[in-house]
Formats: C-alpha cells, sequence, structure tokens
C-alpha cells in the first residue's frame, strides 16, 4: 500500500472504528436500559391532578382550588391554530420524527457553535413529555440519554395526536397553569376556542421558560417571545402576511389578578371549598371535583355591586383621608417605569379601584402612573373628593404632591378619578324563604384583601332590627298591633336591672305619646319596644327567639334585649326574616346543592326542608301574618320608606341601628325573596352621625331588589284562618285601612298600662284562652 493511501486510510480505519465502538456501546446501553425504562401507564392511563372547580347555580365558575390549575382539552378540540402555535415554537418536525429530531440536534448543535456559546436546545414534543412524567430537569449526558429513549418508547406505544394531547394538558405555563386550557382562562379569562392568533402565539412561547416568558411578571419579554412566534408560524406558513400584522399589532389584555374570575363570589366559594374539604379531605383539590352552589350569576353580580357602591358611598361622604404614602421618584424627567413598577408590586388592587403614584399634582389636574405603565389623568369631578388634599395648607404627610401613592377609579363615563380603599366593611346575603337557597352571598368589600366572611362569621348587635322578634313573642302573649302602648319617658329601677338606674331614650331623642304596636314598630321606638318587653318577660323573650335560630346565650334576658343588644350574625338574621316571608316556618339557608366527580356523578347532593312542611312550622300562621303587616308599614311609612323607590307593594322589613351608630343594618323580604344588608367596622366604632339603617345599609338592599325582583310580579301572604277584624283609629290602622286591624280570634281588647304617676310604667299580661267577639 503506497504511504500516500496509508495516510488516508489509518486516520479513516481508525475513525471508523471509533465509530463502531460508539454504536456498539449505544447498542449495549439500549440493550440494557430500555427494558429498565418505567411504565407508560401513567401516559396510556393518563389521570392528571385536575383542582377543585366551584359554579354558580347557572354553570359559572367562581372559584378554583388545587396546586395545579388545570383544566383538560381533548386534542381534537384543541384549536388547529393552537396546534400550530405551539409546533412553530417548539417542535416544527414533530409529526415527522420518530421522536428524537436528529436534523434538529445538528440544527442546534451547528446554532451553538457558530453563536459562541448562547444554548440552543433540541427537545422535541415528546421528550418534554418524557422528561415531565419520568425525569428531573439536571442536564446531564445520562439523563439526555434516558430521555431519547423514553422519547422512542413513547412513540412507540403512543400515536402523534395522543402524544400532543398530553402535553396540551400537561406543560407547565406559569401562575400555577397546566395546560395550554388552564391558561387560556388565568391569562385571558377565556376558553382556548375563543382566543385569537396573537393570544394563541403568546401562550405557545410560554413552555421554554414559564418565569421569564410569563405576561403578567414579564410583559416585556412575553412580548419578545410571542412576537417571534408569530414569526416562526409565517416562516412555516401557518399564517400569512396580513394574518402576522394583525397578530402583531393586536394589545392583548392580560389579566392582572389570577384569581379574578367572571362572577365575583369568592366568599361563597371559599364556603364551598370548606365544605368539599370536609368530606374529601386533600383528595378534593386533585380529584376534579365540581361544587355546585345555589348562587345565581345575575343576582351575585347585582349583590357584589351593590354592595360596593354602597360601602364608597359612605366612604365619601365621609371625606378623603390623604395620600397612603410616598415614593421618591428623583428628579423630574428621571427613567422611572422600573421604579413605578416595583413601588406598586405590593399594592392591592380591587377589582376596578387601582393603585396609582402621582407624577404631576395641581388644584386642575393630577397625572398618575398605573401598574403596567398607564398615566391617567384626572381632573374636573375627579378631583372633588380630594381637592383639599391637593391643597398647599394640607398636611404634609397626607398631601397629593409628586410621588404620592393614592387609588384610582374610572366612572361610568369612562373618566378616571381619585378615590380610597374604605375602611368600613359591609355584608349581604340573599336567599329564597322557601326552601333557603342563598342566591347571592358577599362577605365583604373585598376578600382579597379581608377573608372574614361577614354574614357567617361577624357577631354585631342587631339594633333595632331585632325588634320584630319581640313584636313576635308579645303577639303570643296576647298584644295585637292595635295594642296602645305609651311612647314616653320611663326609668327601669337598679332593682329591675340588677345593676343601676336605666332610662332609656329613643334614637331621635322624641316622644310622641300613646301609639299603636303597628306604629311603634314602623316608628322604630325604643320605648314602645322596650315597654313591651318588660310586659312579656324578658325570660320568655330570650326563649321564644330560639324559634327563629337564635342563641339564647348571645341574648341575656335584660330589657336592652329589646333594643337589639344582643349578638347575631347576618345569617342567623336571614334565618329569622325568613320564618316571616314564609308564613311561620323555619327553614335552613345553604349555599351548596351538589358536589359531582370529574365524570359528573353525584357524590353529594342537599336535601333542603322546604316551607309548608308543618313539621318546620315554629310560630303560629297569623302571627306571621300580623308581623308581615306591621313590617310592610315599616316600609310604607316607617323608618324603610326609601324603600318606596322600588315602586313594589310587596315589600316589608326592618331596619336597625345600634347604640351611637355603631352597626347599620336592614332585613326584608318580598315573598320570594329575603336580604340582610349590615354595614359597620371590623373593630365596632362609630360609623357617624345619621348613618342609621334607613340611610347607611338599606341603599344595598335596595341596589340588590331592584335588579332581582326585575320581572317577578307582586304577591301577597293569603290571610290566615283565626283573625278578626275590629275598629281602631284610623291613624293607627296601617294598611289595614279604614280604621279596622285584624287581630288573634281569641285576644282580649289591647292590653293597657298600670301603674302611679312618676312611678316605673308596668303593663299587665293578658290571660290566655280569652275570646272577644269579631
Amino acid at each position: 500500500m503506497p504511504a500516500v493511501l496509508r495516510w488516508v486510510a489509518y486516520p479513516f480505519l481508525f475513525l471508523a472504528g471509533l465509530a463502531l465502538i460508539g454504536v456498539a456501546l449505544v447498542a449495549i446501553v439500549v440493550v440494557l436500559a430500555y427494558p429498565q425504562l418505567p411504565s407508560l401507564e401513567v401516559l396510556t392511563d393518563y389521570q392528571p391532578k385536575i383542582p377543585l372547580r366551584i359554579y354558580t347555580a347557572d354553570g359559572h365558575l367562581i372559584g378554583e382550588f388545587g396546586e395545579e390549575r388545570r383544566a383538560l382539552v381533548r386534542i381534537q378540540d384543541v384549536p388547529p391554530a393552537m396546534k400550530q402555535a405551539i409546533l412553530a415554537a417548539e417542535d416544527e418536525r414533530f409529526y415527522q420524527h420518530p421522536g428524537v429530531d436528529t436534523l434538529g440536534v445538528l440544527r442546534a448543535a451547528y446554532a451553538n457553535f457558530t453563536s459562541g456559546g448562547k444554548r440552543q436546545g433540541a427537545s422535541t414534543i415528546t421528550m418534554q413529555v418524557a422528561r415531565n412524567f419520568f425525569l428531573s430537569s439536571e442536564k446531564t449526558l445520562t439523563r439526555k440519554v434516558y430521555e431519547a429513549l423514553l422519547a422512542f418508547k413513547i412513540e412507540n406505544n403512543l400515536s402523534k395526536d395522543e402524544i400532543l394531547e398530553v402535553y396540551v394538558n400537561q406543560i407547565y405555563l406559569g401562575q400555577r397553569a397546566y395546560g395550554f386550557a388552564a391558561a387560556a382562562q388565568i391569562y385571558y379569562g377565556k376558553p382556548l376556542k375563543s382566543l385569537s392568533v396573537a393570544e394563541m402565539a403568546m401562550l405557545a412561547g410560554l413552555p421554554k421558560a414559564p418565569s421569564s416568558f410569563n405576561p403578567v411578571a414579564n410583559p416585556k419579554r412575553a412580548k419578545q417571545r410571542q412576537l417571534y412566534v408569530l414569526r416562526r408560524m409565517r416562516e412555516l406558513g401557518f399564517i400569512d402576511d396580513a394574518q402576522l400584522a394583525e397578530a402583531q399589532k393586536q394589545d392583548l389584555r392580560i389579566k392582572r389578578d389570577v384569581n379574578e374570575f367572571a362572577v365575583r363570589a369568592d366568599y361563597v366559594a371559599e364556603m364551598a371549598r370548606q365544605i368539599a374539604f370536609e368530606r374529601f379531605q386533600e383528595e378534593a383539590y386533585t380529584r376534579g371535583l365540581r361544587v355546585i352552589t345555589t348562587i345565581l350569576k345575575a343576582d351575585q353580580e347585582a349583590a357584589y355591586a351593590s354592595l360596593r357602591r354602597g360601602v364608597l358611598d359612605y366612604d365619601r361622604r365621609h371625606g378623603y383621608r390623604g395620600a397612603k404614602g410616598y415614593v421618591d421618584l428623583g428628579q423630574p424627567g428621571t427613567a422611572l417605569d422600573e421604579t413605578l413598577e416595583e413601588a406598586l408590586h405590593d399594592e392591592i388592587d380591587s377589582d376596578d379601584i387601582h393603585a396609582a403614584i402621582v407624577l404631576e399634582s395641581g388644584p386642575k389636574l393630577v397625572k398618575a402612573y398605573r401598574r403596567g405603565g398607564e398615566t391617567v389623568q384626572i381632573s374636573g369631578d375627579g378631583l372633588k373628593f380630594a381637592q383639599r388634599m391637593l391643597d398647599d395648607k394640607a398636611p404634609a404627610n397626607k398631601r397629593l404632591r409628586r410621588g404620592a401613592l393614592v387609588h384610582v377609579l374610572k366612572d361610568d363615563k369612562g373618566s378616571w378619578q381619585i378615590v380610597q380603599l374604605p375602611e368600613v366593611e359591609a355584608a349581604f346575603v340573599a336567599a329564597s324563604p322557601v326552601d333557603g337557597a342563598v342566591r347571592a352571598l358577599v362577605g365583604g368589600f373585598d376578600f382579597s384583601r379581608n377573608k372574614f366572611n361577614h354574614v357567617t362569621q361577624a357577631w354585631r348587635q342587631p339594633g333595632s332590627s331585632f325588634k320584630p322578634f319581640i313584636y313576635s313573642a308579645a303577639l303570643e302573649k296576647g298584644y295585637t298591633p292595635a295594642s296602645v302602648i305609651q311612647d314616653e319617658p320611663l326609668v327601669v329601677s337598679a332593682e329591675e336591672t340588677g345593676s343601676q338606674v336605666w332610662e332609656p331614650k329613643n334614637y331621635d331623642g322624641k316622644f310622641e305619646g300613646p301609639m299603636s304596636m303597628r306604629t311603634g314598630l314602623a316608628k322604630s321606638k325604643n320605648l314602645v319596644s322596650i315597654r313591651i318587653l318588660r310586659s312579656i318577660g324578658t325570660h320568655y323573650a330570650q326563649d321564644y327567639v330560639t324559634r327563629f335560630g337564635f342563641e339564647a346565650d348571645k341574648h341575656p334576658p335584660y330589657f336592652t334585649m329589646a333594643l337589639g343588644a344582643g349578638s347575631v350574625t347576618p345569617w342567623q338574621q336571614l334565618t329569622g326574616y325568613a320564618v316571616f316571608a314564609n308564613g311561620g316556618y323555619r327553614v335552613q339557608p345553604y349555599v351548596v346543592q351538589q358536589i359531582l366527580d370529574d365524570n359528573g356523578n353525584v357524590l353529594a347532593e342537599a336535601q333542603p326542608v322546604v316551607a309548608g312542611d308543618e313539621n318546620l312550622r315554629v310560630i303560629d300562621p297569623r302571627n306571621a301574618f300580623l308581623m308581615d303587616s306591621m313590617m310592610h308599614d315599616v316600609v310604607r311609612r316607617g323608618t324603610a320608606t326609601r324603600a318606596q323607590a322600588l315602586k313594589r307593594g310587596d315589600l316589608a322589613g326592618k331596619t336597625g341601628t345600634t347604640n351611637d351608630f355603631v352597626d347599620a343594618w336592614f332585613c326584608g323580604y318580598q315573598p320570594t325573596l329575603v336580604g340582610i344588608a349590615w354595614i359597620g367596622f371590623d373593630r365596632p366604632k362609630k360609623l357617624g352621625n345619621g348613618e342609621t339603617g334607613g340611610f347607611a345599609a338599606l341603599p344595598i338592599w335596595i341596589g340588590y331588589m331592584e335588579k332581582a325582583l326585575k320581572g317577578v310580579p307582586e304577591s301577597s301572604m293569603p290571610t290566615p284562618e283565626g283573625l278578626v277584624s275590629i275598629k281602631i283609629p284610623a291613624e293607627d290602622s296601617g294598611e289595614a285601612g279604614k280604621g279596622t286591624e285584624l287581630i288573634y280570634k281569641e285576644s282580649l281588647p289591647p292590653p293597657q298600662e298600670q301603674g302611679e304617676p312618676g312611678a316605673p310604667q308596668r303593663m299587665t299580661i293578658p290571660p290566655p284562652n280569652s275570646n272577644i267577639s269579631g
């Protein structure tokens, strides 16, 4: 062999030998390792962790709980453009290669060599599936070999569409979102099928680095990655030039709050979560359970909007408190975006109320920076609320100047205004009095700020809203709506109170002399209520109110019980007022009607009791009818006349204001719906002079009922047997009208007060089983 040939042949043979040895080693590895690869049962019987989801009765998602936010989607239901965006971003030859893309590996190696060290990966979609299910993310040669072998095994056991379906549902996309269907809801608040090409491209860019390309955490890098995916889609012929241009220009609206759902019912969702967890423990968060609540979307939206409006209206009445704090912005003209975003990072937005930092301020114009880069301008009426804090004489630590941290709100006309996050809290709950199904529940102004559920957890004094239960007790003792009681000063001795002399007052400080019990309730006269309680006995009343679901130990047997000095929750008030609304039956409010598994099978179901079952009766139907009649007068001519704005004749209820205006209530109903509204501070303090139940709480109730009762025909309670009509002074007849009043057939004439002048006034208790002719 010539020397030249030897110099060529020996190196070639040497390299060929090395190649053969390499092939042999790979073959040995494959022979030894392949049988040791894990079973693919986890893929062939794919059972991902599906979170617990909470829905309204009419099918709207209101909550989701679990470590992994996931929504399964079949591959045939994935839009073609979504598939194309994924392939363009991750694996353009997915449908051609056998699991490992040899051309892709060579292309990546060349790119890495020529780019001076900038790494380019070559993992296929199948390899990513293998890594996600079976391997760690460590970058070692051994892991890569196993990843490739697993990819081949997967390709031999699953079809391409099956592999892509697993990938589409399993891949992590940031914000606890696993899979593209879940990511569509979390980032855009809509289903996968409703996304535009631009939105799909944004999602398709996430698997490479969910943290770096996350549009919530890093919108600029996310946009760059999206544009890259769109260009690749164009290069591969998935979209044309016009579609590319349109997608590049589209302004993407990303949900900043990943916990935001179409219906604001966070307190209901949390109640439902607790119920599901109590029954299924940790499995509740991984089995794909669906909890169907009794909430209706329209009702919940009306309650949420009305409560927030009522709280903000209260807050505006009590003045602007000034800047929340200040951020050092340096000199005007300095690049500020990062400083501003960092300063706003931990500030809370409350739905449509946004944190902002003042850039410029003056008496007629304020410019402020909002999270995400928007600069808003506030002028005219938008400055009225905060006007005094724009004055140079305003306190230095509250004045609105450059760097001040404020909150802004866009009004119905699209103009910005300065507002503030309220300190006061509120609650609202509404339910059917027939079976107790809760239709709307708002446990506070903002769940993200305060997770304490004021509907179920807040023990507050009910004030005058408790009087109907005392009046109901009096009817059972022989009183009637026509009973005449003195509204005049009263001195209760220390002997009777057990402590010291008590001289109660009316909330308005006025005394009007003798009046019927009906008028006393309509005008919420404290002295009338105290005299009634004094007559029937505090221990009797304490026992009687337990019929409505109240706890005896929360209502000590003192005369102050007549003024609502005990403790109740709005949930208990709902139960109690439902008794009056349904004719005397006690039904239990409930918020969950069904729990289903991921296949729709019923695992648990509510079995509500329904009004009409005599086993549930807690008060005489005549008692319920007369109390309903008297509470209609509270709306017609008493402390709740503002409710007449609804222009309905079938509304009844009672206002409640506690001593020194600490709590404000309105508890009312229409025969098909009971609603309870409350407003007050978490740490009880004065709401302010004039902040009565009729002024502060009733508007919340009205705002809800206006929407909830739209289209509902008026109705009334049928008159039960056993009532007779008597003649009374016309001014005391209320809705009975024409100088008549209905009373129990066996009642005596209205009890009259007795006692010596100047002595504590007492009333006789009518003897039972007395008759009066009608």
